[in-house]
C-alpha cells in the first residue's frame, strides 16, 4: 500500500514538472526583457516647449500608438507565438541534446586521456629537466654581481 502510495507521488512529481502552473499576472519574473521591451510613448514622440500640437492631436497620437501597440503584439503573438515557441523549444531541445549526448563526454573523455598524457609528460619533465636545471643552479650560484660606480 505504502509502496503503491510512493510510485503515485513520483508521478505526480514527474508529471507537475512538466505541467507547473504558470503565473498569468507577472509573466517575467526572472526580468529577463526589463530593458529591452519597455518603450512608452514618451520615449518615442515627444514634442520640445514651444512646438506643441494641439491638444486632441496629442492625446489621440497617445491613444492611437498606444492601442495599436498593444494590438499589433497580441495579434502577432497570437498568430506567431505558437509556432515560434515550437520552433525555440526544438531548438533547445536539440542544444540539450547535444550537450547531454556529444559534448559533455567528449570533453570526459578527453580528460581522461590527457591525464595520461600529463603523467607521461611530468615524468619525462622530472626525469630530464629537473637534474638539468639542478646542475645549472650548482654552477651559477657562486656567480657574483658588483656594482662599481667610476668617475
Amino acid at each position: 500500500m505504502a509502496e503503491e502510495q510512493n510510485e503515485l507521488d513520483e508521478r505526480i512529481i514527474i508529471k507537475d514538472q512538466h505541467t507547473k502552473e504558470i503565473d498569468l499576472v507577472n509573466r517575467d519574473p526572472k526580468h529577463i526583457n526589463e530593458d529591452v521591451v519597455k518603450v512608452d510613448f514618451e520615449d518615442v514622440i515627444a514634442e520640445p516647449v514651444g512646438t506643441y500640437s494641439f491638444d486632441g492631436v496629442w492625446k489621440t497620437s497617445y491613444t492611437t500608438f498606444t492601442v495599436s501597440k498593444y494590438w499589433c503584439y497580441r495579434l502577432l503573438s497570437a498568430v506567431l507565438g505558437i509556432p515560434l515557441a515550437v520552433i525555440w523549444g526544438f531548438l533547445f531541445a536539440l542544444i540539450s541534446f547535444c550537450h547531454i549526448w556529444a559534448v559533455v563526454p567528449c570533453i570526459k573523455s578527453y580528460l581522461i586521456e590527457i591525464q595520461c598524457v600529463s603523467r607521461i609528460y611530468s615524468l619525462c619533465i622530472h626525469t630530464f629537466c629537473d637534474p638539468l636545471f639542478e646542475a645549472l643552479s650548482k654552477i651559477c650560484s657562486n656567480i657574483r654581481v658588483a656594482v662599481r660606480k667610476e668617475i
